[in-house]
């Protein structure tokens, strides 16, 4: 009975593919988001670089300051990634989830572009780098320190928890979002205001994405 049901689920995963492959709007949209993020990407390198030698204002962060200080950076690259192949596992399994996704990463990625460029700040007291070569690919393998406003690891981790649809994906996912939230905190890797502002950013292009990737 059991492999008969895992027969089924893995059928109808596969008959929803097959749909929603027929319907053009969905090839279109899919096909645009990807491409427009490989641009991301391929710029993604320079942008950081500039930002990264550009001089800013340097917060002063009276909940930071109360924080002690410890590096991080396995914890929170152990969450984030483990958090990112589920995320991959579901969207595999339902087109919607990962056309909704890209969108709102996408959006996410061009909105984290303004708000950086619009404010400029400086590295908080007591940082620590965070040491993940996977997002450094992103980076051009390059140390970033200076992309602050708002927190790129916090928005995605809330933009899982906004596309998971199994309750038990979304308690895991939330849970995991309020982990990485502490934890940038811990590691001084970002200002307390890059935390707060993520979730509601993310909310806000998730809910416009919803309106784009319609078809």
């Amino acid at each position: 009975m059991e492999i008969d049901h895992i027969n089924l689920t893995a059928t109808s995963y596969k008959q929803k593919w097959t749909e929603e492959w027929k319907l053009s709007a969905f090839r279109k949209k899919l096909a645009l988001v990807l491409f427009i993020l490989l641009l991301i990407v391929i710029v993604n390198p320079y942008f950081f670089s500039h930002i990264q030698h550009r001089n800013g204002i340097e917060l002063n962060d009276r909940v930071l300051n109360l924080i002690p200080k410890y590096d991080v950076s396995i914890p929170i690259f152990c969450i984030l990634w483990s958090m990112v192949i589920l995320a991959a596992f579901r969207a595999a399994q339902d087109p919607r989830f990962l056309i909704v996704f890209c969108w709102t990463y996408l959006l996410l990625a061009v909105s984290r572009i303004i708000s950086i460029s619009l404010v400029p700040l400086n590295i908080p007291k007591g940082l620590i780098s965070l040491h993940d070569p996977i997002t450094g690919f992103f980076y051009g393998n390059q140390l970033i320190t200076k992309d602050l406003f708002y927190s790129g690891h916090t928005a995605t981790m809330f933009l899982i928890f906004l596309c998971m649809k199994n309750k038990y994906d979304k308690a895991f996912a939330l849970l995991s979002t309020l982990a990485i939230a502490i934890l940038l905190l811990v590691q001084h890797a970002h200002y307390t205001i890059d935390v707060v502002a993520a979730p509601f950013i993310t909310y806000l292009l998730y809910r416009l994405s919803k309106k784009i990737a319609v078809y």
